[in-house]
């Protein structure tokens, strides 16, 4: 069973908490007592009302962002939605969403849910949720979950308005998983492609299932997506490194002042113990992510392709607060198996200087601009390769970002949403043309486009919000833009799975480990 415990998050507690609360020493206690001191004279004596409760959260948040960027105060209202993300699930009725002009439409219903049960549609429009009108009255993403979200067992009553007909449907809400494997597919007859986008309760399950259904296929070697994934539970990543390394190979190892030395070994044979693999890393690769890259790149087991990840080292455990508030708190380091520390430097408790550093110093286009430190200089373990420490995984196989375009209008458009809404107006106009013109997602792939007229459209509608056509930065964004709408809409007319293949035609990482794995590098690389 997982550890819920965030990446890197160990430990055992237990009955920890009783012996160091006698441990505290006589300073910890006067500090305390001073503190409640200050907030009885502030809420007697101060001139005008004050927000006990705000005071006292403040001070900790205040407190926290003095020690290092991942020790932060979870308040009662966002516990349950940080949970849920790494929990893998919640309670709902099971539909994605899109509030388009002000009316709540299903994009699409989760398979095997609840809304599909009782037979919603993707298209159709929610116009009331338990009697309550709520179209055109500007309900946000957050209202609207609210609403929808509830205890399992629980019933919405929602009536919906399909083509000019209303129809009243009786939910019940169930458990909504939440995927952390958000594709897997065959790039070829032997290469499988595997995308995490983080490390929860059910990552491992999701993965292995995955896996065995490419291995049915021919997989033979497979490319491992972490590219924008920040982490998550250490157990899972635990999990994922299991499944590429041998028996009794550590993975992982935790040490902290008060967390005694923990070492996580793999153990029976994994899934993806042969073959050749690839893991894809950039700058926003972190923590559990970083956990399966180091242990992959230590043990030689497969190639490292990217840009260098984010460099979170540190371990975080979660404290319950007697109001059912939460203090997530450092209290140990992580280390690869050749003893690496990769946690980067950080200054007043946030690390906005080392990303400039990384930015001004050229490293996202070259790899001879990464700064390494010769005194964090460390070898893999079977084949002796350099590697370092002190900031992040470098890669073996550096890829530069993309700075030949400038995408400022593009990124406008998104901001404004004019980009999504366009997705979401399209697909539900022509959804029964376009599924009778492509009823796979194979023939889409292959004969759909994008046209010219579209892109003028969403230029025009990007006028009409606030975004000057500017033909400069238009041009030169087009490729990329057919990609993004075409990956979009095969999202609403199937899933993530056929997004990302769509998406991936333009993923340089993806690119470069492809070719590695064709052409030599691989093996020149891991001699």
């Amino acid at each position: 069973m997982i550890k819920r415990i965030l990446a890197g998050g160990v430990l055992l507690l237990g009955s920890m908490l009783a012996v160091q609360a006698q441990r505290m020493d006589n300073e910890v206690r006067e500090q305390g007592t001073k503190f409640q001191r200050l907030i009885t004279y502030v809420d007697l004596f101060y001139t005008d009302t004050v927000n006990v409760a705000r005071l006292t959260e403040d001070a900790i948040v205040k407190m926290l962002s003095d020690l290092d960027p991942h020790s932060v105060y979870i308040s009662r209202e966002e516990v349950d939605d940080m949970s849920e993300q790494l929990e893998g699930g919640f309670f709902g009725i099971g539909i994605q969403f899109s509030i388009f002009q002000d009316t709540l439409m299903v994009v699409s219903v989760v398979p095997g849910g609840p809304s599909e049960k009782v037979g919603l549609l993707a298209g159709d429009r929610i116009v009331q949720v338990d009697g309550q009108n709520i179209a055109g009255v500007k309900l946000s993403n957050v209202e609207v979950r609210k609403r929808l979200k509830g205890e399992k067992g629980t019933l919405v009553k929602i009536k919906v308005m399909r083509g000019r007909e209303f129809m009243d449907f009786n939910i019940i809400r169930d458990k909504i998983p939440l995927h952390s494997v958000d594709a897997a597919y065959m790039l070829d007859n032997a290469t499988g492609y595997l995308k995490i986008s983080r490390f929860a309760d059910n990552t491992i399950e999701e993965f292995e299932e995955a896996i065995r259904k490419m291995q049915q296929a021919g997989m033979k070697d497979l490319v491992l997506d972490l590219q924008g994934n920040v982490g998550g539970y250490m157990g899972a990543a635990i999990g994922i490194s299991d499944n590429f390394l041998e028996d009794k190979k550590m993975i992982v190892y935790t040490e902290g002042r008060s967390s005694p030395l923990r070492q996580e070994y793999a153990t029976s044979k994994g899934l993806l113990e042969n073959g050749r693999l690839a893991v894809l890393v950039d700058g926003n690769s972190a923590s559990a992510s970083e956990i399966v890259a180091g242990a992959i790149q230590d043990w030689d087991r497969g190639l490292i392709v990217g840009r260098r990840s984010f460099g979170k080292g540190l371990v975080q455990r979660e404290f319950p607060l007697p109001d059912n508030s939460r203090v997530r708190l450092t209290i140990a380091h992580y280390y690869t198996p050749s003893g690496r520390g990769i946690q980067k430097p950080y200054k007043e408790g946030n690390y906005r200087e080392e990303l400039y550093e990384r930015y001004e110093s050229g490293e996202l286009l070259s790899a001879d601009s990464i700064v390494v430190n010769d005194s964090l200089k460390y070898f893999t373990k079977l084949k002796k390769r350099v590697v370092y420490g002190g900031g992040g995984i470098v890669p073996d196989l550096f890829v530069p970002i993309d700075t030949g375009t400038n995408y400022l209008y593009f990124n406008r458009l998104i901001a404004k949403n004019v980009i999504g809404e366009y997705v979401v107006g399209y697909v539900d106009k022509n959804r029964e043309q376009l599924r009778k013109r492509y009823p796979s997602f194979d023939k889409f792939y292959k004969e759909f486009t994008i046209t010219d007229g579209m892109l003028e459209e969403i230029v025009k509608a990007g006028e009409k919000a606030g975004v000057p056509r500017d033909e400069k930065l238009f041009r030169p964004v087009v490729p990329s833009m057919k990609i993004m709408l075409k990956a979009y809409m095969a999202r609403d007319l199937w899933d993530m799975n056929e997004m990302y293949r769509v998406l991936n035609m333009d993923n340089k990482v993806l690119q470069a480990a492809q070719k590695a794995l064709k052409d030599g590098t691989y093996e020149k690389l891991l001699k």
